[in-house]
């Protein structure tokens, strides 16, 4: 039965989203309860936008094989999506209280985490999976101008890290409008 469950789960985080946002989209303005290094605040998209781009992805469920290497992978490109002016959140369904200890071990204290348990960004950005309670794993750089500037979809975690770091960095060469 725990081979069956573990299936599904690997499997659910596979399921493309049923639909995405496309650049050029507007970028859905939240806020929502939110960890970083162990300790919950309010994260707040339009406050983070004035700040520079945001990199926001979604993922299945803390603490999963998947999204332990991806939360992995972006404490590790933090410093420098912070460096071109890029803010990090990741998003799942995740409870606050699981989200407090998956940003202190999993993301390593570099980024904020986001708890959405009604699904309410996970349904604005079209990131929500076939399986009930999970998000699908789906990463997006929303530019300061509050629109989407890019979008990726793929079950390879690092995928997720490695275009959106492309996406920001061609922001930096984006001439100005």
């Amino acid at each position: 039965m725990k081979r069956l469950i573990a299936a599904l789960l690997v499997s659910a985080a596979m399921v493309p989203a049923l639909a995405a946002l496309k650049p050029g989209d507007p970028a859905p303005v939240f806020k929502t309860a939110a960890a970083q290094a162990g300790k919950a605040f309010e994260f707040d998209m339009a406050q983070a936008l004035k700040k520079g781009p945001v990199v926001l992805y979604f993922f299945p469920k803390a603490f999963t094989s998947g999204c332990t290497v991806e939360a992995n992978a972006f404490a590790e490109a933090t410093p420098k999506f912070a460096s071109l002016g890029a803010t990090v959140i990741g998003v799942s369904h995740d409870n606050i209280e699981t989200l407090k200890r998956f940003s202190k071990e999993e993301c390593r204290d570099q980024f904020a985490v986001g708890s959405d348990p009604q699904a309410r960004t996970i349904k604005a950005y079209d990131a929500g999976s076939l399986m009930p309670g999970m998000a699908s794993r789906i990463s997006y750089v929303v530019g300061q101008d509050g629109k989407i500037a890019f979008a990726h979809q793929g079950s390879n975690p690092l995928e997720h890290v490695d275009a959106t770091m492309r996406a920001v960095q061609g922001l930096q060469r984006s001439p100005a409008k």
